[in-house]
């Protein structure tokens, strides 16, 4: 069943490790140690965001929340609090005739630890239990291996290159019948029955 706009507003995700909630002001510092480092961005902006690039960002974030009832949410870990991270439901390329889009992005301490395929798991999940599209895509920079294969253990098939937020991009789509037989679909549906362990 969807839920009003006014239920998805503020939505919050439980992963088993980490919980998904809506980025506000109160995220700024730990989205900005995020956001300036370099390597962070090497795929997403080329550069590191200033503290008012990432100001906008998160009044731009809260402004999608206000009108759409989806956008950024913020990667708070269970185990400590910090937020490790960042991910979307937004449309491709901010065009709001685009298709939806799911991205993510950790900080380096971070990484290689499954938690970008834990979140976008259940950010895909959500996104096609809520909203309903049909289909659900993600872009990258082609040489970012490590965003491709969370966007392959989706499910996601490489529909080819395209230019994208100022990028040439490799763009990755998942229709809503490829979702439904997926095994990413299939863990989603397992971890949503397990309560988080903390």
């Amino acid at each position: 069943m969807a839920l009003s706009i006014e239920a998805m507003r503020m939505t919050i995700l439980l992963t088993p490790r980490l919980r998904l909630e809506p980025l506000q002001a109160r995220h700024h510092e730990a989205l900005y140690q995020i956001n300036r480092d370099p390597a962070v961005m090497r795929y997403i902006t080329g550069r590191p965001d200033t503290p008012e690039d990432t100001q906008r960002m998160i009044e731009r974030v809260q402004a999608r929340w206000a009108e759409l009832g989806y956008s950024w949410w913020g990667f708070v870990r269970l185990a400590d609090g910090a937020l490790i991270g960042a991910g979307c439901i937004q449309h491709l390329n901010r065009d709001p005739q685009g298709p939806l889009e799911t991205g993510w992005r950790l900080r380096q301490d971070a990484w290689g630890q499954g938690y970008a395929s834990e979140a976008a798991r259940h950010m895909v999940g959500w996104a096609f239990d809520t909203l309903a599209p049909e289909l659900i895509c993600a872009v990258c920079h082609p040489d970012n291996r490590a965003s491709s294969t969370v966007m392959e253990r989706l499910g996601m098939q490489d529909s080819g290159l395209g230019r994208w937020y100022d990028m040439d991009c490799r763009r990755y789509d998942l229709s809503a019948a490829q979702w439904a037989a997926s095994a990413a679909r299939a863990l989603w549906q397992q971890e949503r029955q397990s309560p988080p362990t903390k």
